[in-house]
């Protein structure tokens, strides 16, 4: 009696993958073709794939076995969701059903969503699934042609792309090998910006801010009344962000790669995210999770830009949702059974007006609400996340003559050199302190004990602001992160006391 097989396939959980064994019996009874093994209705459709599949690839399916045939996924307790069983399902079948030779299976994994016809469908998570593979030592990956290329970033395993049914198993058969995925190099990109510095007439302050919070991934806030360029100012912010360093890359593909968003085409994200979703959205789509865990829109802009535009419209528990992932960069969803974390380390840039007409203290027009609608208006935003802002900032109604004015398009480029250069200093101090820390903004209130260094008169400043000011333990650490920034642009070896207040200006909050 032919012994059962194992083969090997992967599960999402979150971002990260787990092994699951695949193994089919055949024995004597009633037809019935059964999957085991805390499979969802997906997983559990997989038998009609596969029937399909193999009758028009020209091979026996299960559908004509007078045998009852046990599919069996483990871990049991492990819940199997999609679709990308197919294809090991249909291998450990024509395995159990001595359809297919016996081969070493011990080293290879295998994952696809089987067409009608035999074709292999792409998949969510190639990516991780690859990465995996390379972590749990095996050689040979098996997956649909179209996921090749970010299965191919992972350096160590051999990525065999598949197109078909009949060509995976003349391979398993040694008739016609099929040919490995050559390494994938993640290529540099000149993306097109919806905006940049250049296309914003005026608002020089706010642009001072947003270089700023560039060189030291800073979260932002912008108020003022409408058509000032709030949004203008926000879309125009990637345009003077460093590229993102090879690391950064993988960290956001994998990331991309597990919701499904990722491009067959370029099999990797090369640029820097900007996600702006509508205030309609809802907290799962934002913070991430759902009844199948997925990255929501704060992991989606890992290692870029989160843009929250009218944020006083978003509702209360999607904005209170926030506080712990812009602090910690990462997000806990917990369910009964697990806890899974998503990595949330973004740039937040809201934009709001000052009151539900927007023009609240506006020299040139009057506003018309109430007090009363007023106070209610900014009681939409709480004062904890507020005070997890590092920067405020005012947006004034821009005049003619600034409208009119012929704006350098030399600008853009020269706020990004004065980024890329920030950040270099940055780097270096971080390791050459053992920092495991991209940004300034990342800092613990214990590292900035150690890494910013403050003039004598910067400590004298320091110490006043605070004795008046009502500013929290949270607003005190981050002016000094803030100040740190600001010198780094400049390239000062010490924190003046200049520095202390341009950061104190922008933790002033309106009145």
């Amino acid at each position: 009696m032919r012994t059962v097989q194992k083969l090997y396939g992967a599960e999402l959980e979150g971002i990260n993958a787990q092994l699951i064994e695949v193994e089919a019996d055949l024995n004597v009874g009633l037809h019935a073709f059964t999957i085991v093994g805390l499979a969802d209705k997906a997983v559990s459709e997989a038998k009609e794939r596969v029937n399909s599949a193999l009758k028009n690839s020209g091979i026996k399916p299960p559908a004509k076995e007078n045998r009852k045939i046990t599919v069996n996924l483990a871990p049991a307790d492990v819940k199997k969701i999609g679709s990308h069983f197919d294809l090991p399902i249909a291998l450990s079948y024509l395995l159990a059903s001595e359809q297919l030779r016996i081969f070493d299976a011990s080293k290879k994994i295998f994952a696809g969503e089987l067409a009608l016809d035999g074709m292999l469908r792409p998949i969510a998570g190639a990516l991780n699934m690859a990465m995996l593979a390379q972590r749990k030592g095996f050689e040979e990956f098996f997956l649909p042609r179209e996921n090749a290329r970010e299965a191919a970033l992972v350096k160590g395993i051999k990525v065999i792309p598949v197109r078909n049914l009949i060509e995976i198993l003349e391979h398993l058969e040694g008739t016609k090998p099929l040919a490995a995925e050559n390494p994938t190099t993640i290529e540099n990109s000149n993306p097109a910006y919806a905006a940049t510095f250049s296309d914003v007439k005026g608002q020089e302050a706010a642009k001072r801010a947003l270089v700023v919070a560039a060189a030291g991934g800073h979260h932002v806030v912008f108020s003022g009344p409408p058509g000032t360029g709030k949004t203008m100012l926000a879309e125009a912010f990637p345009s003077i962000l460093p590229a993102p360093s090879y690391d950064e890359m993988i960290e956001i593909t994998e990331i991309w790669s597990a919701a499904g968003f990722l491009s067959p085409e370029t099999g990797f994200v090369n640029t820097r995210p900007f996600r702006s979703p509508h205030h309609t959205a809802s907290l799962i789509s934002i913070v991430g999770g759902g009844q199948n865990p997925r990255p929501g829109e704060i992991s989606l802009a890992h290692r870029g830009v989160l843009f929250l535009d009218e944020l006083p419209e978003f509702r209360k528990d999607v904005l209170e949702a926030l506080r712990q992932p812009i602090e910690s960069g990462r997000i806990t969803v917990s369910r009964a059974r697990a806890s899974l974390e998503f990595p949330a380390r973004f740039v937040l840039i809201a934009a709001k007006n000052p009151c539900p007409c927007g023009y609240f203290g506006d020299p040139e027009k009057e506003c018309v609400c109430t007090a009363n609608e007023v106070m209610r208006y900014r009681k939409k935003i709480s004062g904890p996340l507020l005070d997890r802002m590092d920067i405020h900032v005012n947006v004034p109604r821009t005049t003619t003559e600034e409208l009119m004015s012929d704006q350098s398009l030399g600008d853009a480029n020269a706020h990004r050199e004065q980024v890329v250069s920030a950040r270099e200093i940055q780097k270096v101090r971080f390791g050459n302190l053992g920092f495991k820390i991209c940004t300034n903004a990342e800092m613990s209130a214990k590292q900035v004990g150690v890494a910013v260094k403050l003039e004598n008169e910067a400590e004298r400043f320091l110490k006043e602001v605070m004795d008046k000011s009502f500013l929290s333990g949270r607003g005190y650490y981050r002016i000094l992160k803030v100040g740190q920034t600001i010198a780094d642009l400049e390239n000062a070896p010490l924190i003046t006391k200049n520095h202390l207040a341009e950061a104190f200006q922008y933790r002033a909050k309106e009145e």
